[in-house]
């Protein structure tokens, strides 16, 4: 064998034993009648002392050896005289008999250590050399024991673990796909999935009852911290079950993921409607980790003269606790954000309403103080306490207000990492309308079915916006990290919702005919849901981006820069896929 023993498990308890270790030389120190060698592997360091007066040409062999060399050392486990109680393996040394270098290596592009001095580009170009460091193995070791809780989890409750299809047929509706030529048929292309949503239903048809798959999915779209082009789903069907069954499944999941992996027990997860959490936070993943809820003051600060509130639809406002000492600088950096191009206000007004009750404020000329004390009442903020307000069209403004919200609950530390708080948020709307297209699109996908006392309401277009999605997201810290609904399994129901997202009958049958085949044999009532498993690895590690738990990550372009892919194809490829290249 190439060792007896791992870099990372030798302790005192050893001490006498001969072993032989391999792995990476993490750093040399050459103290004259001794060299020192700090030895990796993906377990730990050990260290190993060569002796120049008991084997000079041991000693003179350790002193050649560079950085990341792959060696084999043989030797007698000692105790050290100066312990390093930084590692594990700190009590101990190896007193070399036997060196072996089974490869040299070139000087990396970067340190290979907890803190690099390389960049994240480099390090991506050079990524086999990343992952050799603590923090990105420690991620992908987490990555792997959160699979194996959530595979462990989901068997004992029946569930089958099957594999879908990588090569399926395109569906334009959602995001962009990925599309592959078939070389057998001539001008005609499979798409890689975004999720394996029909197959998994048609699983529930065939009768398999609970289904999971932790899966490879790809998406075509424009890359951010928290999206790749190919990511993976904790992808998960269950038949014969209402949104309640699915909602305590799977809360029951991330609870014991969270017990695991960070020995924090909750008790039930909060529920949120969609209506709720848009009207108080301004989005559908409201973070929790504190407060700062919207506050409406439209009815009490209208007819003061002030034109900009007088003409808003809605003017609303949050309080930051003990923020009325803010400093000039400070409030016009708050506002210079929210007039940022990702933020899109006109402007921001202030409320001060300082410590000895008296107050202070943008808009002094036309408010007075019992005008503006009005306001601090209708907004719940008391002496010292700091009002911060947008106005304007209602749905942009609260948008803009999410925002600044989350901006205050950096810039206040309130938004920590290592704290969790999850929350369903349900109700959804099941169609969104989009103003370029003039029609209506499923918030989820064509397949989500509205809530039942909601259906009739798909007779009468005027009332289309109001139809309620039997759709559920959880929400970790301000980020969805897995959704799902409630299916139709009736025919009968999913063409009346093909009919209402425009799809004529051709339509609906090219694209999903086989599944609406096969709800005419016997379709049971299923739900789902998915979570995204990257960013569920990013919120239980307190990091941003989900890049750094992905062994191989594109970036922010969607190249991989370490093998420079995507790449061209050479013409007599091209030729044989029938596929034209014109790119001006």
């Amino acid at each position: 064998m190439y060792r007896t023993n791992t870099c990372g498990e030798l302790r005192l308890a050893n001490v006498g034993q001969t072993v032989t270790l391999a792995g990476w030389v993490q750093r040399s120190r050459d103290l004259g009648g001794m060299t020192f060698i700090d030895l990796r592997d993906r377990y730990g360091i050990t260290q190993l002392a060569f002796n120049m007066e008991t084997n000079a040409p041991l000693c003179e062999q350790a002193r050649k050896l560079g950085r990341e060399y792959v060696v084999q050392v043989t030797g007698k486990v000692i105790e050290r005289s100066s312990k390093n109680s930084k590692i594990p393996t700190g009590e101990i040394e190896i007193e070399a008999t036997d060196l072996q270098v089974l490869n040299a290596a070139k000087t990396p592009p970067f340190t290979i250590e907890d803190q690099s001095d390389g960049g994240d580009d480099l390090r991506m170009k050079y990524r086999y050399l990343d992952i050799r460091r603590n923090p990105v193995r420690r991620n992908l070791e987490m990555r792997h024991k959160m699979a194996m809780l959530v595979r462990n989890y989901l068997s004992d409750r029946n569930f089958l673990e099957i594999e879908t299809p990588m090569l399926i047929k395109s569906t334009p509706e959602g995001a962009r796909d990925f599309v592959v030529p078939s070389r057998m048929n001539p001008g005609e292309f499979y798409a890689l999935p975004q999720s394996p949503q029909q197959y998994k239903q048609l699983l529930m048809v065939a009768g398999m009852d609970r289904y999971f798959q932790i899966v490879r999915c790809f998406r075509d779209e424009d890359l951010r911290a928290d999206r790749q082009p190919e990511f993976t789903q904790i992808d998960c069907e269950m038949s014969f079950v209402h949104q309640e069954d699915v909602l305590n499944m799977f809360e029951g999941l991330s609870k014991h993921l969270f017990k695991e992996m960070k020995g924090i027990e909750f008790d039930k997860f909060p529920r949120m409607t969609w209506h709720d959490a848009m009207c108080l936070y301004g989005c559908d993943k409201p973070d929790l980790r504190f407060g700062m809820t919207f506050k409406e003051v439209t009815d009490v600060v209208k007819g003061h003269g002030f034109s900009l509130f007088d003409g808003s639809e809605l003017v609303v406002g949050i309080v930051a606790e003990g923020c009325a000492e803010y400093t000039r600088k400070q409030l016009d950096a708050l506002t210079d954000f929210v007039k940022r191009p990702q933020v899109g206000a006109g402007g921001m007004v202030y409320i001060k309403y300082n410590a000895d009750g008296s107050f202070k404020s943008s808009v002094d000329k036309f408010y007075d103080a019992e005008a503006l004390k009005a306001i601090a009442d209708k907004m719940g903020a008391k002496p010292g306490d700091l009002m911060l307000l947008l106005c304007g069209p209602a749905m942009k403004t609260r948008a803009q207000l999410c925002a600044l919200r989350l901006e205050m609950g950096n810039q206040l530390g309130l938004r920590d990492p290592q704290k969790f708080a999850p929350l369903w948020v349900i109700d959804f709307p099941l169609l969104e309308w989009d103003d370029e297209t003039q029609r209506y699109y499923a918030m989820h996908h064509p397949f989500t079915a509205p809530k039942p006392e909601d259906e009739p309401l798909l007779d009468d277009p005027s009332r289309w916006g109001d139809i309620r999605a039997n759709a559920y997201d959880i929400v970790m810290n301000g980020t969805e990290v897995g959704g799902g609904s409630i299916r139709i399994h009736d025919r009968t129901l999913q063409n009346k919702m093909f009919h209402t997202l425009g799809f004529t009958d051709e339509k609906a049958a090219a694209q999903f005919g086989f599944l609406m085949d096969a709800f005419t044999y016997g379709a049971p009532p299923h739900a789902g849901l998915a979570f995204g498993f990257d960013r569920l690895c990013s919120i239980f590690a307190g990091a941003d981006s989900i890049r750094d738990f992905i062994a191989f990550p594109k970036n922010n372009a969607g190249r991989d820069v370490m093998s420079q892919s995507p790449a061209p194809i050479s013409q007599e490829q091209l030729d044989e896929l029938c596929i034209k290249v014109d790119v001006k």
